[in-house]
């Protein structure tokens, strides 16, 4: 009735419980398909090791290290250890390339010192402080282009800059608003402003010297007898100065300032006469205010011109009546605004007070006349 006994299998394999995946059951091979199984587990703790020595040695490392096979463990790793992990690699990649980049600096700082330049870079990108420069005087023809007192603490127009040429600087601060008095000097002036139609003023002062050889000092009867073919034949220095045009009312003008001396007793009793021989203070607060000419100009040149002057337009008015003092068109903000208001403040009184002295002179001079009639008269009387 029983069969015969069973032996148990002394087969390794068969002695090892096999798992059984439900529904499908027992779909595990031999032994030997089953052993690189475990394989994963020993890589996951030989991986674990590696990053542990890695973590005492240098923690940017960490970066180089390859992940482990997804395992049962791995899968069930909370999202919060990832970010952590995330936030430690990007940690050490930030403290590598600053290490990196402070070699680097280093690097260069001793290149250029190998070259004669010990100029370090700033890796931190921090900009050096610009220093100001301050602005520097050019020189021209052997002369400083500076303030000719070498201040600069007066304020000026603004059209006086630093780059402007000295000349210019030196007529500002010395000639231009300063009233003007003096026939010669009148004259002087009118002939330059005619030429700015032609030229600028720092052109004309740099040629100055030969406006006054050529012309004759401005002496209005010594220009107006000048020959006008010896004046503008080819290669003078006159027809190097302004055209034949100018050249032509220079001499006609000199010959109407003579009349007008004759008929006024001097140019300057006729020209002051228009600005009832006080300048006009237009108190400018900048440069666009000042005007090219102005009714008053307009009123000068029309009786220039009926009077047979030359190259008198209003513009050319305006410029001399600014240059002669006539009118003060120094901006407010400018040192000689204020200089040249107190120089025709002085003229005025010296004006008063010679006009005094020539009346208590003119009073004695009649007292003592009339004391010499009265003597006369006396003797006269007694002689009879």
């Amino acid at each position: 009735m029983s069969g015969a006994p069973r032996l148990r299998s002394m087969n390794v394999a068969d002695s090892e419980a096999r798992p059984v995946l439900v529904p499908a059951g027992n779909k595990t091979g031999s032994f030997g398909s089953r052993k690189p199984a475990t394989k994963p587990l020993r890589k996951a703790e030989k991986s674990r090791n590696e990053i542990a020595s890695a973590k005492e040695k240098k923690p940017c490392e960490l970066s180089s290290v390859v992940n482990p096979s997804p395992s049962p463990q791995s899968h069930s790793a909370s999202v919060s250890s990832v970010l952590r992990r995330h936030e430690q690699l990007l940690h050490c990649n930030l403290s590598l390339n600053a290490s990196c980049s402070s070699d680097a600096s280093t690097d260069s700082f001793h290149s250029r010192a190998s070259t004669g330049r010990l100029t370090r870079s700033n890796s931190l990108g921090i900009t050096r402080k610009r220093s100001v420069s301050k602005p520097r005087s050019v020189a021209s023809d052997g002369v400083l282009e500076s303030a000719p007192d070498g201040s600069q603490s007066k304020k000026r127009c603004a059209w006086v800059t630093h780059n402007t040429e000295p000349w210019y600087a030196t007529f500002h601060d010395e000639e231009w608003g300063v009233p003007v008095h003096n026939d010669k000097k009148l004259f002087e002036l009118l002939v330059l402003s005619s030429a700015l139609s032609e030229l600028t003023w720092p052109a004309i002062l740099s040629k100055r010297h030969i406006f006054r050889e050529v012309f004759a000092d401005f002496d209005p009867i010594a220009v107006s007898k000048l020959n006008e073919k010896k004046l503008m034949a080819p290669g003078t220095a006159a027809t190097s100065l302004l055209s034949e045009l100018k050249l032509r009312a220079t001499i006609e003008n000199a010959r109407q300032v003579s009349k007008v001396i004759e008929e006024f007793g001097s140019f300057d009793k006729y020209i002051w006469s228009f600005v009832n021989h006080k300048p006009i203070v237009s108190r400018f607060r900048y440069p666009r205010q000042v005007p090219v000419k102005t009714p008053k100009a307009d009123v000068i040149s029309k009786d220039l011109v009926r009077r047979g002057f030359r190259s008198v337009g209003p513009t050319v008015v305006y410029s001399f009546m600014q240059v002669v003092g006539l009118t003060n068109d120094h901006l407010i903000s400018c040192f000689r605004f204020q200089e040249c208001i107190a120089a025709a403040e002085r003229r005025e009184e010296n004006a008063i007070k010679d006009d005094t002295q020539q009346k208590e002179t003119d009073n004695v001079m009649q007292a003592d006349l009339s004391i010499a009639i009265d003597a006369l008269s006396f003797s006269s009387e007694g002689i009879e």
